[in-house]
């Protein structure tokens, strides 16, 4: 279990984290959300003692992290993959970290076959894909079998099945009853894998809850129509305190009914439909929506985006 009460970090006069206060428990797999900047690495850096907090505590396992005796075999971490020694070969640098806990070679052996790197363990880190290097650093996080495990972006650079073996390894661990908490920037992925969501903007916790609790609250189900008598139905959806958008001349999306109430409209004024579904909120529009005001970088378009160069 990680317990996180009233924890601050202050980089002079800039606050990273804010008085946040959430707590990670055994037996789900937990997502942490937010934008870049919102605080999300530095909480994590926080959790396993690599940055001193300026108030609050962070326990792991019932103590703070420096506390462990044995840390690996309490919480295994994927921080930053590249946190490696280049010139080692994979399963020298798992051994090396073994060696520092009395953790047996046979583990590393195993680990290595876990991860999908028993073709490579022989290699130079240095030489590593991206992908590799994810695989490399969730061996190391699995070296001890430790009760809770820490991923950051643990699918960053993996291949379609690299993605589906994680998914599958995070629920595992989840299932038997460890604590299993990792971030990550694709709302899709999340929304498959997470039980719960902690999400962070600008320092501050927005949400803790479950993610039917999260999506349900989001903006609600909209309706798509389509239809050959679309501008027919709009008068007829307004009237009814709906919200209509023509996506295109024979597509709408409609807000503030549901779909047997488009239905019977349709029906009453003899428009043929051609398609009636109810579109459920998505992880990644209530997420937008919890975050809207706490994106700290703006994307925009180019002016010349579009035009031929």
């Amino acid at each position: 279990m990680i317990e996180v009460r009233g924890l601050t970090k202050r980089y002079g006069d800039k606050t990273a984290v804010d008085d946040v206060t959430f707590t990670v428990s055994p037996g789900l797999v937990t997502g942490f959300l937010g934008p870049n900047g919102a605080g999300k690495s530095t909480t994590m850096r926080m959790i396993v003692g690599l940055d001193r907090p300026t108030a609050g505590t962070v326990t792991v396992n019932g103590a703070p992290y420096a506390r462990h005796r044995s840390p690996l075999t309490e919480v295994g971490a994927l921080l930053d993959a590249k946190a490696v020694h280049t010139g080692r070969s994979a399963r020298n640098h798992l051994r090396a970290m073994a060696a520092t806990h009395g953790i047996p070679r046979a583990r590393v052996d195993e680990v290595v076959d876990m991860t999908g790197l028993a073709s490579v363990a022989r290699r130079r880190v240095g030489g590593f894909s991206l992908g590799m290097g994810q695989r490399l650093g969730i061996a190391a996080a699995l070296l001890g079998d430790p009760r809770t495990l820490i991923l950051d972006e643990p699918v960053n650079g993996l291949d379609p099945e690299g993605v589906l073996w994680v998914r599958g390894l995070v629920r595992e661990l989840a299932d038997g009853g460890r604590t299993v908490f990792l971030s990550s920037h694709l709302m899709s992925e999340m929304a498959l894998t997470a039980d719960h969501i902690v999400v962070i903007g600008r320092g501050r916790i927005l949400a803790d809850a479950p993610v039917s609790e999260i999506v349900g609250a989001a903006s609600g189900t909209a309706v798509r129509v389509r239809s050959p008598g679309a501008t027919q139905l709009i008068p007829l959806l307004e009237q009814e305190g709906a919200t209509v958008t023509a996506a295109a001349p024979d597509l709408l999306t409609v807000t503030g009914v549901d779909s047997a109430r488009v239905g019977e409209l349709a029906s009453r004024e003899g428009v043929v439909l051609h398609e009636l579904t109810p579109v459920s909120s998505t992880l990644e529009q209530a997420y937008m929506e919890l975050t809207a005001g706490s994106v700290e970088y703006h994307s925009t378009a180019r002016p010349d985006a579009g035009s031929p160069s």
